[in-house]
């Protein structure tokens, strides 16, 4: 079992934080034990940085406008503590991961370069805008200032590597669990339909037998014998087809598989305003209880995905009776989609049920023109 993202961030902080405090507390008890000249102006612009990353900084928010306000102000400060005394610049190994960490990555770089070549400056001017200073201890604060630009890159690489790999795991772990739950599905759905088929085929049509044959025998039913056999035979008729109901979608339960289909497209508009239209074509007939499951999952499908996915204003559904077969077609006027790209397991369920009775599913669809599904399958 793994820890969720916000324990996980949680946690980070924490031990940011702690980071942070070592840093401040080393480098102060190194400015008051090292440098009593500028033990106070230290001393006073390492607390004054701490109460700023503690009442300010810790809310700081990447692509706000007040991280780059807070950088500067804090670079400001510890110009001054730079100023005060020279333990104060090792306080950069606190302030550039900081910096990295509030600013997105090109204004980051800017506010390291310049808390890096802050110390360089304060330290020319204080030298009376010596030359020779420059000449000394620059290549020390530009090296210092490309490394930790450098390191602030790659370790900002290192942060979006992990946080795709760790998207890229939620995305598994959810498509695991949406193939088993469509494995789940598509497994009961083919042995409620194999049950429904096998009790068509027959109990119901055992007892419509004995029905028949009794009352050729006896068309009246004058004998008591037989005629508690046929009312017998009927009750169970009558039971057996309950099961078959029972064993069909719910949808197709309270009628035909028209008009489950009907009443499906007339839902696609509720929660989106989008106009919707239902027709049919040739002569609807009886089918298989296995392609009426798969005709009406996959209308039902196609039409959740457009009022969750299309933006429609329009959409249409057919159901079309052909010789051999029968089509099933969804089309909308949305948003459009790749149909190369992964959407989820909608389609690839849509498919699975098609292959599960011989028949065949085309999606046709470009960003910005639209969708149309067609189902076809044999019968």
């Amino acid at each position: 079992m793994t820890a969720g993202p916000a324990p996980r961030r949680l946690m980070d902080e924490v031990l940011w934080d702690v980071f942070f405090a070592a840093v401040a507390l080393g480098v102060a008890a190194a400015v008051a034990a090292q440098d009593p000249h500028g033990r106070i102006g230290g001393l006073a612009s390492i607390a004054a940085i701490a109460v700023l990353y503690a009442g300010w900084g810790r809310r700081v928010e990447r692509r706000q406008h007040q991280g780059v306000w807070y950088a500067a102000v804090v670079v400001a400060v510890f110009a001054a503590g730079a100023a005060a005394s020279d333990m104060v610049s090792y306080l950069l190994f606190g302030l550039c991961p900081m910096f990295f960490m509030l600013l997105d990555l090109r204004p980051a770089l800017v506010a390291v370069v310049v808390a890096n070549l802050t110390p360089l400056a304060v330290g020319f001017v204080q030298a009376g805008f010596d030359v020779g200073y420059l000449t000394h201890a620059g290549p020390l604060f530009v090296m210092t200032a490309g490394a930790s630009a450098w390191l602030g890159v790659w370790i900002n690489r290192v942060v979006r590597q992990s946080t795709e790999r760790a998207e890229l795991i939620a995305e598994l772990e959810r498509s695991r669990a949406e193939v088993a739950r469509l494995s789940h599905e598509a497994g009961v759905a083919a042995e409620r339909a194999r049950l429904a088929g096998e009790i068509h085929d027959t109990l119901a049509q055992g007892f419509t037998s004995i029905i028949t044959l009794l009352q050729a025998a006896d068309p009246a039913l004058a004998d008591e014998r037989l005629a508690l056999a046929v009312r017998t035979a009927r009750e169970n008729l009558a039971e057996s087809r309950a099961l078959v109901a029972a064993l069909a979608p719910p949808a197709l339960g309270d009628g035909s598989l028209v008009d489950a289909v009907r009443r499906q497209a007339a839902r696609a508009s509720e929660g989106t305003g989008a106009a919707s239209s239902f027709r049919t074509t040739g002569e609807a007939r009886p089918l298989p209880t296995a392609v009426e499951v798969v005709l009406l999952r996959a209308a039902q499908e196609a039409l959740t995905n457009v009022r969750r996915h299309a933006a429609a204003g329009e959409v249409s559904v057919l159901l079309a009776y052909e010789a051999e077969k029968v089509r099933l077609v969804v089309r909308d006027d949305g948003c459009g989609f790749d149909p190369g790209r992964r959407h989820g397991f909608g389609l690839d369920g849509m498919r699975a049920r098609a292959g599960q009775v011989g028949g065949t599913l085309t999606v046709r669809s470009e960003p910005g023109t639209g969708a149309t599904i067609e189902l076809e399958v044999p019968a």
